[in-house]
């Protein structure tokens, strides 16, 4: 029974990651404006998330025929609050960026605040993966920075890609290593 348990709350953690990265990933491949093959790798990485969402969603199909696992409030909360202070910190940082006439890095500002929010989830989700996630995600901003100060490639190109594929590699794998289980 505690194994069906917590198989149960695997496979719909592993489906709400899914569903949510792959949701996010085809937004940051939607970021970038490109030509040409990029813009073909872009829609087919944005398709990819997409396709990764419906598997999580199936996969929280699947999930609710194992027994009902009960919620821990507390972490609930702490979801919550780590999420409202990242759209906080992403939205007045993009305001702020915006009213400095820097709008093309805001996908850079983003990216970096995206990334640092996997930290404090770590111990939240039980998952330590998501350091991995996160250092990731921040180093692609870190290198989309330098990129847009150091070249003519557009830093949103960099961030938006960058992050996408992040995700979506993330929550393929997250999904793959629940099919294996399950």
């Amino acid at each position: 029974m505690v194994s069906s348990v917590v198989e149960g709350r695997s496979l719909k953690q592993a489906g709400l990651t899914g569903l949510y990265l792959g949701v996010f990933a085809t937004v940051w491949f939607s970021v970038p404006k490109s030509d040409g093959l990029l813009r073909t790798l872009l829609v087919i990485g944005s398709v990819a998330g997409l396709a990764t969402a419906v598997c999580g969603m199936a996969l929280l199909g699947r999930a609710r025929r194992e027994p009902a696992v009960e919620r821990d409030r507390a972490a609930d909360r702490r979801y919550l609050l780590i999420v409202v202070a990242e759209f906080a910190a992403a939205g007045l940082g993009a305001w702020l960026l915006a009213v400095a006439g820097q709008r093309e890095y805001i996908p850079v500002l983003v990216s970096a605040v995206v990334g640092a929010h996997f930290f404090p989830l770590v111990p939240v989700l039980r998952d330590p993966r998501l350091r991995v996630l996160g250092a990731a995600v921040c180093a692609v901003a870190a290198a989309a920075l330098v990129t847009g100060f150091a070249t003519a490639v557009e830093a949103g190109l960099v961030a938006g890609a960058g992050t996408g594929l992040a995700l979506l590699g993330y929550a393929v794998s997250t999904l793959a290593g629940a099919l294996r289980r399950g």
